[in-house]
């Protein structure tokens, strides 16, 4: 008897379930779950950028493909992700541009990647904002592998402003960024307003002025001496389900940085690169070209209002007026407090913080922007 012939289609469901099957075994490990669906949501199941990073090395080594981490906004299931790896999905090419929240009747929210380069630590700051919050994010260029970090803030900035004008052609513009972000969000500001566009809020979370800080021995070991000291405050502050989910984040973060130490070191000692190795590499790569950018830029005055949103508490080496932003705001510099400390300012359950002074400042800017005759850059 001759065995029917096996359609397009079925050889198309076969692959498909192998690589559910696949991807689920993957998640299993990663998110230390027995069980998972395939429509169940990553981030909904614990999921956040350290296990994406992680996640991702897994599934290139398994499929041959480089995935940016950003896809995870897009395909955030296993049945999604599924088809991704597959090719079913039809895709644009990578890009800075990452929509986050892409629905909303509020102004678009424009915010800058850290010096990890990601733009995943954004999206409860986002989910908090309100499904009402249109909100886009910026990665660093090099992330795919593709091609080189960007190695200036101005280079940065450049590449953003085109890429934020293909979504919204023309301002008022809505700006921000975390930490090594705000300053790349200071100088998207600045060559928005030398296009003549109106940037109707520029919001800096926890952002210092870095070129002036001095880099040496002492500080770096007082730096990470207070960060100890931060988190054990942090953490003192919780109820026991909440202590439990911050350390647990903490330590999948500490687990996110060692690829990148790891890099480092591979890259001084000159080691010969494998698949993780160069995976580590380029995680490093990109962080220390961030960080150097970072220290190198010189700000320069900026026409209009800096809201700077700062946790409570700030680390000795930062804790100096120059460091801040009111000898740049030529406007002037709003500067908002939040009773969080350094490290937790995206972090759950203390993001709510950011969140409603975030939305309150972009309400007061809207206000502003409205009114006849004011608010104009």
């Amino acid at each position: 008897m001759e065995s029917a012939p096996i359609s397009p289609a079925s050889l198309a469901n076969g692959a498909e379930d192998a690589a559910t099957a696949n991807l689920l075994r993957i998640w299993q490990e990663q998110l230390g779950l027995e069980s998972i669906t395939p429509d169940q949501n990553f981030f909904d199941l614990g999921g956040d950028s350290s296990l994406a990073a992680r996640m991702f090395a897994d599934i290139e080594k398994v499929f041959g493909v480089n995935l940016p981490l950003a896809i995870l906004y897009d395909a955030p299931t296993v049945a999604e992700l599924a088809r991704v790896v597959l090719g079913e999905v039809a895709s644009d090419g990578w890009s800075p541009l990452v929509t986050i929240q892409p629905a909303g009747s509020r102004p678009a929210l424009f915010c800058m990647h850290g010096a990890g380069g990601t733009v995943l630590m954004y999206r409860d700051l986002s989910r908090r904002l309100g499904e009402d919050q249109p909100f886009y994010g910026l990665q660093a260029q090099g992330l795919d592998g593709g091609c080189a970090p960007l190695t200036s803030i101005e280079e940065m900035a450049s590449v953003y402003v085109r890429e934020i004008q293909k979504v919204q052609p023309g301002g008022p513009y809505f700006i921000s960024g975390y930490c090594m972000g705000g300053t790349v969000a200071y100088e998207v500001a600045q060559q928005l307003q030398r296009q003549g566009e109106t940037v109707a809020l520029l919001a800096l979370f926890d952002t210092m002025n870095w070129h002036e800080i001095p880099l040496n021995l002492w500080s770096k070991s007082c730096y990470w001496l207070q960060r100890i000291i931060f988190h054990g405050e942090s953490l003192l502050r919780l109820d026991y389900a909440g202590r439990k989910k911050f350390f647990k984040e903490k330590v999948e973060i500490l687990k996110d940085r060692l690829p990148v130490w790891q890099g480092r070191l591979q890259a001084i000692f000159g080691r010969q690169a494998n698949d993780a190795v160069s995976n580590s590499a380029l995680l490093a790569r990109i962080w220390q070209v961030n960080d150097r950018a970072s220290w190198n830029y010189v700000a320069k005055p900026f026409i209009g209002v800096v809201t700077d949103i700062r946790p409570a508490k700030q680390y000795w080496i930062f804790d100096k007026a120059q460091y801040k932003w009111q000898e740049l705001a030529r406007g002037r510099q709003n500067v908002i407090v939040l009773p969080v400390n350094p490290a937790t300012m995206l972090v759950e359950p203390f993001v709510e913080h950011l969140a409603t002074a975030l939305r309150r400042a972009m309400d007061e800017a809207m206000k502003l922007w409205r009114a006849p005759d004011a608010g104009r850059n």
